[in-house]
């Protein structure tokens, strides 16, 4: 088998697929649409994975979240003991201030009991399911605040329970429209607070792509919201001291919540990297099952191709008798088929890479937030796929039409 030889081949596959196009391009479109759908599946995981690391790592890489049981993605549900577990305390905050040398700095963040629920009101204009937190002048230090208007909280505030509060740019926006809300009060979940600052919206958010915070000092959220028991701990390590503080952390909180030796422990901490991993290990899954999904396109296509090139062998036997009279050998006839069978499903796989980045390109226009782009490795996979399923199909063919009698060959009509 030569250069030449196969260069010959793949001329005369062309010359056969352009005599028969519409043939042709019935006979792969099982092969383009499986194709396309692997690459557009992979743009949108890719441009997901990229927006929901962007938001998972707008924590910081030095920091931890403590909460009673892991945050961010899972596969599973939570576990009856999960569910039964205390909150964090307001002293647990405290007792890590004090006790954790690698710990720079420990934010504590209540939600209201009804989160779900909660709305704000100024002069007739409503906002629902804002997220409400209760924090300290701290959680400024922690990275999640860009001041757009005003001040942030001040801890003076938090222990005063003064009625105060900073709001996000979207709560803002549809509250104030374009009048000035710094002094001014709002009416949040029917209790007044006076606006002292307002935030840019993060360019990646934990909270979701809407900026709809209200942050009230801590103690103030005590104040208004007495039954009001949960707490998270955001954790900002030093630098360079990630896993000194994440041992450091679980060891005063074992201590504080008096967990025994025996038992493990009774509250979760999660870092920007770990939530990554979760995240990454669930879209591993999706992308897995979407592939065995396409597969059936691809083999619904493998067998459209194996089906013409029996067509193919049988309306070519004369010409196939021929070469064989001349000279050809059972590799030449073999070789010429197989290079048929490749060249069809591979030219499927390039318009398959079309179809997916058209799908790619439809998702970025309807989904804005969503950076979808065909990865390199994708448009690889896709060709390199659809070449096999070509030679996988044309084996079976190709063999046949190798060994056929060249003395009958020559003699069919």
């Amino acid at each position: 088998m030569s250069w030449l030889s196969i260069v010959n081949g793949t001329s005369l596959a062309l010359q056969t697929i352009r005599a028969h196009k519409m043939r042709a391009f019935l006979t792969v479109l099982g092969v383009i649409i499986g194709t396309g759908t692997i690459i557009g599946v992979g743009a949108i995981l890719t441009g997901f994975d990229a927006s929901i690391t962007a938001v998972l790592r707008s924590f910081g890489p030095n920091s931890i979240i403590v909460f009673k049981f892991p945050v961010g993605f899972r596969m599973t549900d939570l576990t009856p003991e999960e569910r039964l577990r205390k909150s964090l305390t307001y002293d647990n905050a405290l007792s890590l201030r004090e006790k954790c040398n690698a710990c720079q700095e420990v934010s504590p963040m209540m939600f209201p009991p009804d989160r779900n629920i909660i709305n704000v009101r100024y002069k007739g204009n409503d906002m629902y399911q804002v997220n409400l937190l209760g924090v300290e002048e701290s959680y400024a230090r922690e990275g999640q605040v860009d001041m757009d208007q005003g001040r942030f909280l001040t801890d003076e505030e938090s222990r005063h329970r003064m009625p105060v509060c900073v709001l996000g740019a979207d709560v803002k926006k549809a509250l104030f429209a374009n009048e000035d809300p710094i002094g001014k009060s709002i009416s949040v979940d029917g209790r007044e607070l006076t606006v002292v600052g307002t935030m840019l919206r993060p360019a990646a958010s934990f909270f979701g792509s809407d900026d709809k915070r209200v942050l009230l000092p801590y103690f103030t959220m005590t104040r208004f919201f007495p039954t009001a028991k949960e707490n998270a701990l955001v954790v900002t390590a030093a630098e360079g001291r990630l896993p000194e503080a994440i041992d450091e952390t679980t060891t005063i909180l074992r201590i504080d919540r008096r967990v025994p030796v025996s038992k493990p422990d009774n509250f979760a901490l999660s870092t920007a990297e770990q939530m990554v991993n979760d995240f990454r290990k669930i879209t591993s899954m999706t992308f897995i099952v979407m592939v065995v999904l396409s597969s059936i396109g691809l083999l619904v296509g493998g067998i459209g191709v194996m089906n013409i090139m029996l067509v193919s062998v049988t309306e070519r036997t004369r010409e196939i008798g021929v070469r064989k009279a001349i000279g050809a050998k059972k590799s030449d006839i073999v070789l010429q088929f197989l290079l048929e069978a490749a060249v069809l499903t591979g030219m499927g796989g390039l318009a398959g890479i079309v179809f997916g980045w058209l799908i790619a390109l439809l998702c970025r226009l309807i989904f804005s937030s969503l950076p979808a782009a065909v990865p390199a490795w994708a448009a690889v996979l896709g060709f390199t796929v659809s070449v096999g399923v070509g030679l996988f199909f044309g084996i079976w063919p190709a063999n046949k039409a190798a060994r056929l009698n060249p003395v009958e060959a020559l003699r069919y009509e």
